[in-house]
């Protein structure tokens, strides 16, 4: 059985899916991703949800985390909550940079354990869908699965720095070209051409390997 705890392994453990979609007569892409976890539906849903537990495996939370409300991850996005039917479903508004998506996460039971089902729904910026393709959002997303993935098995957080660390190194490189390579299939079955679905996949690649330049002393 692959280990949950092991980015490469974890790599393999998610179903990735991308759709041609439309909200308010502009384009979208929806990136779908899905994996099972071996914790409770109960048990996810409150690490996904709880203000104490989630800065444990992403970031603190603040705001008024209510349907109708809104929410700020420090140092990240924030949105109002549109939708909350615990333990099965949240949809949120995703807004970050200026820019705003729409992000829903469903949990179903698969015999003990539960399954994670992330919905996000983006308008499309042509230039940057040909450069990075999906793999721009999409490996951030895996990221974030591992590292709740990671939290549920150990009850202990990934140390930001060196997950940095990590992915300017060989194994991080494997990982970041598998997923990768996922997203870029997602994108061909979903209509891309092959080959520059191929190219962005080398450039998000290099885009998550290459260490950051440091500042001249």
């Amino acid at each position: 059985m692959s280990d949950p705890k092991d980015p490469i392994a974890s790599a393999g453990m998610v179903a990735r899916e991308i759709r041609t979609g439309e909200r308010n007569g502009a384009a979208t892409k929806v990136l779908v991703a899905k994996r099972a976890y071996r914790a409770t539906r109960a048990d996810v849903w409150d690490a996904l949800t709880s203000p104490e537990r989630l800065p444990r495996w992403f970031q603190p939370v603040s705001g008024d985390l209510e349907v109708g409300g809104r929410y700020q991850f420090e140092a990240q996005a924030g949105g109002s909550i549109e939708r909350c039917d615990a333990p099965e479903l949240l949809a949120v508004t995703w807004e970050f940079g200026g820019g705003m998506s729409w992000l829903e996460v469903r949990l179903s039971e698969d015999g003990g354990g539960t399954v994670l089902e992330l919905v996000h729904e983006a308008p499309v910026d042509p230039a940057m869908w040909a450069q990075y393709g999906p793999g721009a959002v999409g490996i951030g997303w895996d990221g974030l699965l591992h590292s709740f993935g990671y939290y549920l098995e150990t009850d202990a957080s990934l140390d930001p720095e060196e997950w940095e660390q990590w992915m300017t190194g060989p194994e991080g490189a494997e990982y970041a070209r598998r997923l990768g390579d996922a997203w870029g299939a997602a994108a061909i079955a979903d209509g891309d051409d092959p080959d520059e679905a191929k190219a962005a996949v080398d450039a998000v690649v290099a885009f998550y390997t290459v260490p950051p330049q440091q500042p001249e002393a």
